[in-house]
C-alpha cells in the first residue's frame, strides 16, 4: 500500500547502488533519520563517508511515521534525574529539549521542502486523573523554560473540534513536516556536503580488518572504513549479533482521509497543533498541509494485508470527529519502529569502531535527527561531550516470541486504558 507521503514527497535524488569498492572514514549502514544525519553532521567536520541503504533513503519507517516532531523522550526530566543523576541527566534533557530545533534548523539552512510548519503539540487525556498528571508534567518543562499551556477540556475543544478530552497540555517547541520530504532533503543536503549515499546496496557482512572493518554489499563491491555505524532501527538483521534481538520491532498503522473543506472541516485543529493521546496505546493525529485528517497507533506484529487491518483507526477518527459525517480514507500505511525494553534510544558500542544507534521508540523525528548530530561528535572525538547514553548490547529475553509479546502487550494496554478511562 503506497503512503500519503510517498505519493506527496517531492522525486528522490538518485541513489545508484554501489558499483565499486571504496575506501573512507566512516561507514554508515540505515539512510533513515539518525544515519542520514549522522553523515551529514560527520560531512561538515571533513570526514570521508559512505552511507549504505537496502532499499532507497528513507524507505524505512524515517519515510512512513506520522510527521510528528515532538522534543521528548518517554521519561519526563524529573524521572531522567532519578534514573541517570543529574550530572548525566541534565545534559540529556536539554539536548532531548533542543532536538525540534536542529530539525527546522536543518530544513530551513538547507531549504529543504517538506511543508514545514510548527504551532506545537498537545497531548490529552481522556480523564481528569489523566489530565492531573499532565499538568504535572507541563510542570517541569515549564521550570526548564519550554513554552507550554496548560488546556482544560474546553481549551482541548476549541483547538481540536472535538469535546472528547477532559484536558491536556501544548508543548510550545513542536511541530510538523512531510517525513519521507525531510529525509530526502537530508539526502540531497548530504550529497551536497560530499557523503556518497547508494540505494539499492544492501550489507550483508561486516568484518574486522586491521584496525578498521571491511563491509560487504549484495552489489559485491566493499566499503573499507576506520568506523562504522549501524543504524537500520525498526529494519535492523542479524548484521550484528543481538543487535535485532535486542529491540521489538513493532509496526504503527496511519490512515489519511481525502483532503477536507468547507466550515466544518476548519474546525478541526484550526490551529495546525498535532495531537497525541496519553493512553499506553496511543493515538496520534494531526492534519497535511492539504488539508487531509491523519490518525496512527498500534497495529498488528505482521505487515498489513489491506485497509480492513485498519479499521481501528478510522473507527477511531469518526468517534472523535462525528460532525465531519462518513469519512473517505484516501491512503493506509505502515511501519516498523524500534521499542527498546526501557522506551530510551540505544547507543551500543560493541567492538572498537563499531557504533550502533536505534530505539527512538516512536519519536524518531527529533530524536534521531539529534542523535545523528551528538554521534558525529562523538565519532570524530570519543572524549567529546555526548548526551545520550551508551550501555551495553543486551538481547531481549524470549525476543522470538515478540509477536506474543506485542500482541499481548496491545490487549493487555487496551484493557487498562477502558478500565482506567485514560
Amino acid at each position: 500500500m503506497k503512503s500519503l507521503w510517498a505519493a506527496t514527497a517531492p522525486p528522490a535524488v538518485p541513489t545508484p547502488a554501489l558499483s565499486e569498492s571504496l575506501k573512507v572514514d566512516v561507514a554508515i549502514v540505515g539512510a533513515g533519520y539518525t544515519g542520514l544525519s549522522t553523515a551529514l553532521h560527520l560531512a561538515e567536520k571533513g570526514v570521508r563517508v559512505c552511507v549504505l541503504e537496502a532499499n532507497e533513503p528513507g524507505w524505512g519507517a524515517s519515510g512512513r511515521n506520522g510527521g510528528q516532531v515532538n522534543p521528548t523522550l518517554k521519561y519526563d526530566p524529573d524521572q531522567l534525574v532519578q534514573m541517570y543523576g543529574a550530572e548525566r541527566a541534565e545534559p540529556l534533557i536539554d539536548t532531548v529539549s533542543s532536538s525540534a530545533d536542529l530539525v527546522f534548523d536543518l530544513i530551513k539552512r538547507h531549504e529543504i521542502d517538506c511543508a514545514p510548519i510548527r504551532k506545537g503539540w498537545m497531548q490529552v487525556s481522556y480523564s481528569d486523573k489523566g489530565v492531573a498528571g499532565l499538568h504535572a508534567r507541563a510542570d517541569q518543562w515549564a521550570r526548564r523554560g519550554v513554552p507550554v499551556q496548560y488546556l482544560d477540556a474546553s481549551a482541548v475543544a476549541t483547538r481540536m473540534g472535538s469535546e472528547a478530552f477532559a484536558g491536556g497540555w501544548l508543548d510550545g517547541r513542536a511541530g510538523a513536516i512531510q517525513p519521507l520530504a525531510y529525509a530526502r532533503g537530508l539526502v540531497r543536503a548530504a550529497l551536497a556536503a560530499g557523503v556518497r549515499i547508494h540505494g539499492q546496496s544492501a550489507v550483508t557482512e561486516l568484518q574486522r580488518q586491521g584496525s578498521g572493518w571491511q563491509v560487504q554489499t549484495a552489489c559485491g563491491a566493499q566499503v573499507t572504513a576506520d568506523q562504522v555505524v549501524l543504524a537500520t532501527n525498526g529494519y535492523s538483521s542479524n548484521l550484528w549479533p543481538g543487535m535485532a534481538q535486542s529491540i521489538l520491532a513493532a509496526n504503527s498503522f496511519i490512515v489519511a482521509t481525502k483532503p477536507l473543506s468547507g466550515s466544518v472541516a476548519e474546525s478541526i485543529l484550526p490551529g495546525q497543533e498535532t495531537v497525541s493521546t496519553s493512553q499506553r496505546l496511543l493515538l496520534y493525529f494531526r492534519k497535511d498541509a492539504y488539508g487531509r485528517l491523519l490518525m496512527g497507533g498500534r497495529g498488528l506484529f505482521n505487515d498489513p494485508a489491506g485497509p480492513t487491518d485498519f479499521a481501528h483507526l478510522e473507527r477511531s477518527l469518526a468517534l472523535l470527529f462525528p460532525q465531519l459525517g462518513p469519512l473517505e480514507f484516501e491512503y493506509h500505511w505502515a511501519g516498523r519502529i524500534a521499542i527498546t525494553r526501557d522506551f530510551m534510544p540505544h547507543v551500543h558500542e560493541p567492538a572498537p569502531g563499531l557504533t550502533l544507534a536505534l530505539g527512538c521508540n516512536g519519536r524518531g523525528i527529533a530524536l534521531c535527527t539529534s542523535l545523528g548530530q551528538q554521534l558525529a561528535g562523538r565519532l570524530c572525538d570519543n572524549r567529546a561531550a555526548f548526551a545520550y547514553p551508551v550501555s551495553p548490547l543486551q538481547r531481549l529475553p524470549l525476543h522470538g516470541l515478540q509477536r506474543f509479546y506485542i500482541g499481548a502487550g496491545v490487549a493487555w494496554y487496551s484493557l487498562l486504558d477502558r478500565l482506567n478511562g485514560s
